[in-house]
């Protein structure tokens, strides 16, 4: 039991290391939102996956304003307690 509490709080620790930058996730939304406009640009696909797609875009953009809204404001917290 003692080895699985020592395991359990290595990868805790060791968890932030491996997590991927705000920059980063940007960088692979723009990536796929690309490939995304080069699949509506050749009309290739139609019905469920298009909208599945379209739905994966919207849920990226959201999720790529509000890392910049929630970096926007972490600045402007830290320009103010300065």
């Amino acid at each position: 039991m003692t080895k699985g509490i020592i395991a359990a709080l290595a990868l805790g620790l060791a968890a932030p290391a491996f997590a991927q930058s705000d920059t980063a996730k940007n960088v692979d939304d723009s990536v796929k939102n690309g490939v995304d406009n080069t699949k509506d640009a050749l009309h290739t696909d139609s019905g469920m996956t298009k909208t599945k797609r379209h739905a994966a875009r919207s849920l990226r953009n959201a999720k790529h304003k509000g890392r910049n809204v929630k970096n926007d404001v972490k600045d402007s917290v830290h320009d103010a307690t300065k």
